[in-house]
C-alpha cells in the first residue's frame, strides 16, 4: 500500500478563490475545499495540467490571501492541488491566522 506524504495537515476549508495561469493569464474561479500551510485542494471540473505555473487569491471572512503556485496533481472532472510556491509575508500571516483557527475546531 502506499502512503501519503504530506509536509503539514490538511484542513478542511471551503472559500472563494481565483487562479490564474501564468503564461496566458487565464483566469478561473473555483473554490478550495482543504487548506494546508504549504498548498490547497481547489474544486473544479476543469484542472489545469500537471506542472501549470499559476497565482492564486483565496478570500475568507474578509481577507484575502495571494500565493504563486504550482498545479502538483489533477484529477479530471474533479479538482487539482495547488502547491504555494511564493507569498508576500502579509499573506503568510493571513494563511497562518486561519489555519490556526482551523485547528481549534
Amino acid at each position: 500500500m502506499e502512503t501519503e506524504r504530506r509536509r503539514g495537515p490538511r484542513y478542511p476549508f471551503i472559500a472563494a478563490l481565483e487562479i490564474t495561469e501564468v503564461v496566458t493569464n487565464t483566469v478561473m474561479r473555483a473554490r478550495t475545499s482543504e487548506l494546508s500551510r504549504y498548498g490547497c485542494y481547489v474544486d473544479t471540473i476543469n484542472p489545469l495540467p500537471l506542472d501549470t505555473k499559476v497565482r492564486i487569491a483565496i478570500t475568507h471572512e474578509g481577507k484575502e490571501f495571494r500565493a504563486e503556485g504550482r498545479v502538483i496533481y489533477d484529477l479530471p472532472n474533479m479538482g487539482m492541488g495547488v502547491a504555494f510556491l511564493g507569498m508576500a509575508p502579509q499573506h503568510l500571516e493571513v494563511l497562518d491566522h486561519w489555519l490556526r483557527e482551523l485547528e481549534k475546531t
